[in-house]
């Protein structure tokens, strides 16, 4: 019998209902099953007015943005299919990087205070026969979701914006002056649409022609008490080779209600992979080895499972004027990332002055908003790093080879200090550390380096280079557009989005945007 039904009456009421649903969309990916419907279609007749400047249908993430731009004294709606609220599980991030919460004044410093519900440190780097790393003030906060989402809500109503819970959006009609949204008895016209639906919207799978992703993170976890020792984190943490045709790492996170333990992998969409009900099982038969509890100890609070894919094609970039794509739904985290929150506040700042100078300039065609999607190298050249991660469902490897790569670039890191190593840590890759770990990792572990060649394949090393190049292209010209913003006052205002956005590609794209205090409209 699996661990899990063995164990069904500890875990929560809804806990298997939550798996086969999850299971049951990882089942559609690998068999292609996802069928794109027509959601966007397109109209030559004129709308006589628009309700508002800007619709964003879904509100998880979306009501962040929303808010923001609301701020501004932009008119916005906000469309959810159920209620618009936060998940109990926090959301684990840095705290220097919810200060743009602050800054764009979408919460008070006090209000900040209370949205954190946990705070630890240290948090550990972990791989089997290698010492452990250990730092500080990286992924060490926990949000509180339902705080947060509430928060915000009451703040974009107070202001003015308008929210439609429980509803659908159906379809997207663009106009040559502006968006048609169908919300079944309901009809809703704005100057732009914002999809903010997640990795599974509708809009992005017809954007998309229902292509398969070329990589995906499987999740499972549980938040539960119980555990002796719940201090400190764990980043990435591995304590098997690799099995199944996968290399399997973990998290671990103090939660304000128990200790928070994720297994995670990455892998193809290949029809033979496993299920997430496996996954789970491996999951519940390594946790006692990994956290040295007995599993008759715990108490679950609740239990996660999560299939993200990712595209190679990211961020998504559609030919349909008045469509904006942010968040999972444009794939704008990178591969080796399946936390959508981190993303959007790293992000926020960047569209809501964006989409603010779009509006404001009517700069709304596809060609005007693919400049609020940039190609980011920095971005880019962690697909390698997605593809050495991952095993091919026919590929035969050493057993070790994986963690033995890892503990190589992560002691290289470690060494070279935390300028280095924590940006890397936060998603945020930057020419200069990455180079200097590239080098110092060839010198000391040359054995853990070369098998990288014939792992990841010729093409995706080419790819890579090509990325590697124009991140370090993207770090020496975001300086030099540096000394032309001056200028940015004698522009038009078309003008003057199209540069400030070429200028926002370089410098999230040169992963330069990691100093949130530097940055300036």
């Amino acid at each position: 019998m699996p661990i899990a039904l063995d164990m069904a009456a500890q875990f929560p009421a809804d806990t298997f209902a939550n798996l086969d649903r999850a299971d049951k969309m990882w089942q559609n990916l690998r068999s292609s099953q996802i069928l794109p419907r027509e959601m966007v279609v397109s109209s030559s007749e004129y709308l006589k007015t628009t309700d508002f400047e800007i619709a964003i249908s879904g509100g998880t993430l979306g009501i962040i943005l929303a808010a923001a731009l609301q701020r501004r004294g932009l008119k916005v709606i906000v469309i959810e299919r159920g209620e618009l609220k936060g998940r109990v599980q926090e959301w684990n991030i840095s705290r220097s990087e919810l200060a743009i919460l602050v800054e764009l004044e979408l919460l008070s410093e006090e209000e900040l205070a209370i949205a954190i519900a946990s705070e630890y440190n240290p948090a550990r780097i972990s791989f089997p026969n290698t010492p452990d790393i250990w730092v500080r003030d990286v992924l060490n906060i926990g949000v509180d979701p339902v705080y947060l989402l509430a928060t915000l809500k009451a703040k974009f109503l107070a202001d003015g914006g308008k929210l439609l819970e429980f509803t659908s959006c159906d379809r997207v009609t663009i106009h040559p002056n502006g968006i048609a949204m169908s919300t079944g008895a309901i009809e809703l016209t704005s100057k732009l649409f914002i999809d903010a639906m997640g990795h599974f919207s509708p809009l992005a799978a017809q954007a998309r022609a229902g292509v398969k992703p070329e990589g995906i993170c499987l999740v499972v976890g549980s938040c539960a008490t119980g555990f002796a020792q719940n201090e400190t984190g764990d980043i990435f943490a591995s304590i098997t080779p690799i099995q199944h045709q996968c290399q399997y790492f973990w998290e671990a996170f103090p939660a304000r209600d128990g200790r928070t333990t994720y297994l995670f992998t990455y892998m193809d969409a290949h029809p033979d992979r496993f299920s997430l009900a496996f996954l789970f099982d491996e999951y519940l038969r390594l946790l006692p080895t990994y956290q040295q509890v007995e599993l008759a100890r715990l108490n679950f609070q609740r239990c996660l499972f999560g299939c993200f894919p990712a595209y190679r094609d990211s961020p998504l970039k559609t030919t349909w004027s008045r469509v904006l794509l942010i968040g999972d739904s444009s794939g704008s985290q990178s591969p080796v990332s399946f936390g959508g929150f981190g993303s959007m506040m790293r992000h926020l700042a960047r569209l809501t002055d964006g989409i603010e100078m779009a509006i404001a300039a009517d700069a709304l065609s596809a060609k005007d908003l693919q400049l609020l999607q940039p190609y980011q190298p920095n971005i880019a050249v962690t697909w390698m790093f997605q593809r050495a991660m991952s095993v091919g469902m026919t590929q035969q490897v050493n057993p070790d080879r994986i963690n033995n790569l890892l503990a190589a670039v992560f002691q290289s890191m470690q060494t070279l200090g935390d300028d280095v190593l924590c940006p890397f840590l936060q998603d945020v890759v930057q020419f200069p550390a990455l180079s200097r770990t590239l080098l110092q990792t060839s010198i000391t572990s040359p054995q853990a380096v070369l098998p990288i060649v014939p792992h990841v394949g010729m093409v995706t090393l080419i790819d890579w280079l090509i990325n590697y190049l124009n991140l370090g292209a993207y770090s020496g010209l975001y300086p030099l557009t540096q000394l032309l913003a001056p200028l940015l006052d004698r522009l038009d205002p078309v003008q003057r989005y199209y540069y400030q956005q070429r200028l926002q590609a370089y410098r999230y794209g040169a992963g330069a945007d990691l100093d949130r205090v530097a940055y300036r409209k």
